[in-house]
């Protein structure tokens, strides 16, 4: 564990002493602050507008009218964020020739994955975190759900989670940080889009495009609805692809 807790003290200080963390940190913030702010700014116009009827004012919910389409807008937000936050983690290790240099310490490669998992989840939980000071200004100002507000958190941590592993696979079959976060944007976006799909095929193709959809999942958590299904796909995905970073890095390692 001594080893494991070394990687990600280490990487964490890469991510802090980098100029990347900070221009993704501040682009994440001022898209959310800027989203958020509009979002309210239609919600309040749309709130004054019915507020003479009381038919439709009791129609307007602020869970369902804002907190919902917001959370989904902030996940739109991490296909392109996370990508470039994992694009180093195994690439710069390869472009520099220290990831032949850890691999050869007393630390097993699955120490070494989930250390970089642990690093990149941290990271971003750090950047969320500061989103938080939102729901203290919905709190201010009105009394919203709470349910919906955290689950809605527990949904974007799950599928910061999923992107982080993915962009790690990608990170660790290629030297080129460029080409990981592209590949990593892919293939996050095939896991957004397959849904869509769904519709136009029958049977069990149709039900395993909808369970591999990340969009099935993380709508019911924006509803202030927790399954245990929906926890446990974000499990699975996540720990098969950085299952799939052990079989990468076990390939380098007979090839080199």
């Amino acid at each position: 564990m001594k080893a494991f807790w070394t990687i990600v003290r280490r990487d964490l200080t890469g991510y802090f002493l980098s100029p990347v963390f900070y221009a993704l940190g501040t682009v994440f913030l001022l898209l959310t602050g800027l989203l958020f702010f509009s979002n309210l700014l239609v919600y309040t116009e749309i709130s004054f507008s019915i507020m003479q009827n009381p038919y439709f004012s009791q129609m307007l919910n602020l869970s369902a009218d804002f907190i919902r389409p917001l959370a989904a807008q902030f996940a739109v937000i991490f296909l392109f964020i996370i990508p470039a936050l994992t694009m180093r983690s195994f690439a710069e290790e390869r472009r520099s020739g220290t990831l032949e240099l850890m691999l050869t310490y007393p630390v097993s490669d699955t120490q070494v994955i989930l250390a970089k998992f642990c690093s990149s989840f941290l990271t971003m939980c750090l950047i969320l975190t500061m989103t938080l000071v939102y729901p203290v200004l919905l709190f201010t100002w009105g009394t919203p759900e709470i349910a919906p507000i955290a689950s809605a958190y527990v949904g974007l941590m799950c599928m910061a989670a999923q992107f982080i592993a993915i962009g790690i696979f990608a990170s660790s079959v290629t030297d080129n940080q460029i080409v990981s976060a592209l590949v990593a944007f892919g293939l996050n976006l095939v896991f957004w889009m397959i849904g869509w799909a769904s519709p136009s095929s029958h049977g069990t193709i149709h039900d395993l495009m909808r369970f591999l959809s990340i969009i099935e999942h993380y709508e019911p958590m924006i509803k202030g609805i927790l399954k245990i299904t929906d926890l446990l796909y974000f499990l699975s995905v996540s720990c098969f692809f950085l299952f799939l970073t052990g079989q990468v890095l076990e390939s380098k390692k007979w090839r080199g």
